[in-house]
């Protein structure tokens, strides 16, 4: 049996609806978003504006960063439950989401901890908090899924933190807002979503529904991703935004793979962007995941879908993104990998590892590890 959700009450798409947010019932609304950049283009004036004009109170939490820890959702949460607000707005790429995520529901529950939420004693549903999710980036779909990243420092991890309650109530996919991405940014951020998609596709939890969208999710992301990085004209960065967040809905009911359990294991350690080593890793996990038959007939149907091995495909982009070929070339000292590696090891193996197509073991997580480090393929 199957119990599939793939967003919360409604989604608006297109150029130009960050306007909806004059649409927004509530009268105290709570923005979190990230440091300078939004402010910079504006984007935040123009909610301001949006939310003056229909005369509601609101206050703003900026500066969440990359990679947003305990301490960062524990600071920021003081500030919210002072303001008490009845609609959480989150403007900016997938950490300052995924941090206005637990935020709210923290501030929903009253005493409710982190600590609960990572052992699975959070609430399901949020009854008080309206909460919508205003990505700028093209990548994490956390605008429709369950899953929050969280970094906790002391154990050098990142972990996914999941429960409904987490999915925002509505989500506005403005194609205009991912015109400032730096290039940078949109390659990774990019990838990040193709590797959704490609690692719901192939997950053996994946059913009729998930699959068919994260396969048209893939199709979709490989036809535009290039025109995006080329021209970044609005039409290819709408496109990339919808196609992120339809890979959003696949994954976060068919589950992702140990690409994710790498990235968020590397990511947890040395700070490095998730969506480049997302990017790294991919065409080493998709090739040892192939061993599997069912994996292997599924790459084989979407190269024939999009008419060459999809897997060469994924190399071609990464080069023409420059994309290096190893989490060594991405600057990650051979030294810290050493004298970080059992940890590296170990953490690997957990959260989305656990929902590989093929079973990994510390054996052989290792060749892995140690092919996608230096760029030699050891299995």
């Amino acid at each position: 049996m199957s119990s599939l959700k793939f967003y919360g009450d409604e989604i608006i798409t297109g150029p130009g609806t960050l306007d909806a947010i004059k649409m927004i019932a509530g009268q105290r609304f709570f923005i979190v978003t990230g440091k300078t950049a939004l402010f910079r283009n504006g984007t935040i004036k123009r909610a301001e504006a949006l939310l003056k004009e229909g005369a509601r109170d609101y206050a703003i939490l900026s500066g969440i960063g990359a990679n947003p820890s305990v301490l960062d959702v524990e600071a920021g949460l003081i500030k919210m439950k002072d303001f008490n607000p009845d609609v959480v707005i989150a403007i900016g790429g997938g950490s300052v989401l995924d941090a206005a995520k637990v935020m709210t529901l923290m501030c929903e529950y009253d005493g409710l901890t982190i600590e609960a939420i990572k052992t699975g004693q959070a609430p399901e549903k949020r009854e008080r908090i309206k909460l919508v999710a205003i990505p700028t980036t093209s990548g994490t779909a956390s605008e429709v899924t369950r899953a929050a990243v969280i970094t906790f420092p002391a154990e050098n991890i990142k972990i996914g933190l999941k429960t409904k309650a987490f999915i925002p109530d509505l989500a506005i996919l403005d194609g205009e807002l991912a015109l400032s991405m730096p290039p940078n940014v949109m390659v990774e951020s990019g990838m990040d979503a193709l590797t959704h998609g490609l690692e719901a596709y192939i997950n053996k939890n994946a059913d009729d529904f998930t699959k068919t969208m994260a396969r048209g999710a893939v199709e979709g992301l490989l036809k535009h991703l290039r025109q995006s990085f080329e021209s970044g004209d609005i039409g290819s960065r709408q496109h990339v935004h919808n196609f992120s967040c339809l890979a959003g809905f696949a994954f976060q009911n068919a589950g992702l793979g140990m690409d994710h359990g790498i990235a968020h294991a590397f990511g947890g350690r040395f700070g490095t962007s998730h969506g480049l080593l997302n990017a790294i890793a991919l065409p080493y996990v998709l090739e040892y995941n192939q061993q599997d038959p069912q994996v292997a007939e599924d790459l084989e149907q979407l190269s024939r879908l999009i008419g060459k091995n999809i897997i060469a495909e994924i190399k071609d982009l990464n080069k023409t993104f420059g994309i290096p070929s190893s989490f060594q070339a991405a600057g990650i000292p051979a030294e810290q990998f050493k004298a970080h590696y059992d940890e590296l090891l170990k953490n690997s193996l957990l959260g989305s590892t656990q929902r590989n197509p093929v079973k990994m073991d510390v054996s052989e997580m290792d060749k892995v590890l140690v092919s996608i480090y230096y760029g030699e393929k050891k299995f």
